[in-house]
């Protein structure tokens, strides 16, 4: 095959992802070389969209990589995990020194950090590339967060930065950091989305069941509100799924959709992980915890029969400020979020050696990706004035939002306890705010009682030192 006939980048793993980033890249004018393990998603791929660019199809993956130029780059679009590593060690042994594999799935960052190490033992660059942005987005422009080497990255980068979504013409795309950077921010990407829908899920509740209104109306809401601050991806796609109505019944389709929520894990891993590096991440966590809760169905059964609510929930005197209200709460609670995403990804940059550049982060999702928000682009101008910034929550512009909003987010937790509806996110991401602020914490109780029944010793505010008190005898104190 002559040298201008060879692929430039292969794809191996056609389902829905595969093939759309296939169908990208041939689009975006790269030959791009094909291959699934089943040949007839192969052939329906080259049959259907053979005419949107150059696709060169492979019967095996020997075929795919005798039809590509060097360096060899191939992008394994497969399920996570053994069906992942078991392409990886097929590929293994017909690639060679400076070739390139790139991992787009759901990938956890750790088994990207192992892979990375293993394929650097024969000179095979291994980049976990996170891609958001679902079905359309791998189609029409994902964002994509590709980590491993800066050569592989330079080998790659024309093409990835070409297929991905554009915001003011610039790529969302970039190179994240070394080894597992791109999977890791890919992950917390997630993390923060599962925390976003959940906001978005008890705004939607506290309106239905607070004020009555029905899914239309309160979708007429998150319309109004997408013009605002919250402009974002979710807020969007909320209001059309509040409007629609099913086909069968002719009733809203919200109600006739069993409320029992799915999860792939990667919210989880995000929990983990921060649990891991000690960062709190309180949003995200009752994000999971909420998911999990939906699909307990048997448990929840039984607890509608047994439990009781408030006897008298209150009325809502005002009804336009019960809607700001919750507005300012999902709009407060959304910062904490994505300021707790921050931080962990800042905590594992650290832990990892990765060098993130965190205002770069915020740049790539302002398009693609599903948690892509107006206020992306504040959150990059925070980053750039201080790079350093410890928090979010510090910054100029989110401190006075967030100090404009609090008085309606604390009537909304308030109201939500009263009327006995379930706002986890919000109440916890007003308590994050709370202790984040507070000058003095309870923790000073909680390390008494360590060093009484553990004799896990304490520091003291008054001289430097490491303390315990002898408990069971003259409770004198001791330096240890």
């Amino acid at each position: 095959m002559a040298d201008d006939q060879l692929a430039e980048i292969a794809v191996t793993g056609l389902a829905t992802m595969g093939r759309n980033l296939a169908r990208n890249l041939a689009r975006s004018g790269f030959r791009v070389a094909v291959h699934n393990r089943s040949q007839e998603r192969t052939d329906a791929l080259v049959r259907d969209f053979g005419h949107e660019g150059q696709f060169i199809p492979a019967a095996s993956l020997d075929d795919l990589v005798q039809s590509l130029e060097r360096p060899r780059r191939v992008i394994v679009m497969v399920q996570a995990g053994g069906p992942t590593d078991a392409v990886i060690d097929q590929l293994r042994p017909l690639l060679e020194s400076g070739d390139i594999i790139v991992d787009a799935g759901n990938a956890h960052f750790q088994d990207t950090r192992r892979r990375e190490e293993q394929l650097r033992e024969d000179g095979i660059h291994f980049v976990g590339a996170g891609v958001s942005g679902g079905e359309e987005g791998a189609l029409l422009g994902p964002s994509i967060m590709p980590g491993g080497t800066a050569e592989s990255y330079a080998a790659l980068e024309p093409m990835l930065t070409k297929i991905a979504a554009q915001v003011d013409d610039e790529p969302c795309c970039t190179h994240v950091g070394p080894d597992g950077a791109g999977h890791f921010v890919k992950m917390l990407h997630n993390g923060i989305e599962y925390a976003d829908m959940q906001l978005i899920a008890e705004a939607y509740d506290l309106l239905r069941q607070g004020l009555g209104m029905e899914p239309a109306e309160v979708g007429k809401v998150f319309e109004r509100w997408n013009s605002g601050d919250l402009e974002s991806f979710l807020v969007e796609i909320t209001a059309e799924v509040l409007a629609h109505i099913d086909d069968s019944t002719g009733r809203p389709f919200v109600d006739v959709v069993l409320d029992q929520a799915g999860q792939k894990g990667t919210g989880r891993w995000t929990v983990i992980s921060a649990l891991e590096l000690g960062i709190p991440v309180s949003g995200m966590a009752e994000a999971v915890f909420a998911r999990g809760l939906s699909s307990d169905a048997a448990r929840r059964a039984a607890a509608r029969e047994a439990l009781p609510g408030p006897s008298e929930p209150p009325a809502v005197p005002d009804r336009q400020r019960f809607i700001d209200d919750v507005r300012d709460a999902l709009y407060a609670s959304k910062l904490v979020a994505y300021a707790q995403g921050f931080d962990t990804i800042r905590a594992a940059s650290d832990e990892h050696d990765w060098n993130i550049a965190l205002g770069d982060m915020a740049t790539i999702w302002r398009g693609g990706c599903i948690i892509r928000a107006r206020f992306l682009d504040r959150i990059r101008e925070a980053y750039e004035r201080n790079p350093d910034l410890p928090s979010l929550l510090v910054d100029e512009y989110f401190r006075e939002a967030v100090a404009n909003g609090q008085a309606g987010w604390r009537r909304v937790v308030a109201a939500a306890a009263q009327m006995g509806i379930p706002a986890p996110g919000f109440s916890s991401a007003l308590a994050y705010y709370d202790a984040l602020r507070a000058p003095r914490l309870p923790a000073a109780l909680i390390q008494g009682q360590r060093d009484l029944f553990g004799a896990h010793t304490y520091r003291r505010v008054d001289r430097p030192g490491t303390y315990h008190v002898d408990w069971s005898g003259a409770r004198g104190e001791e330096e240890r």
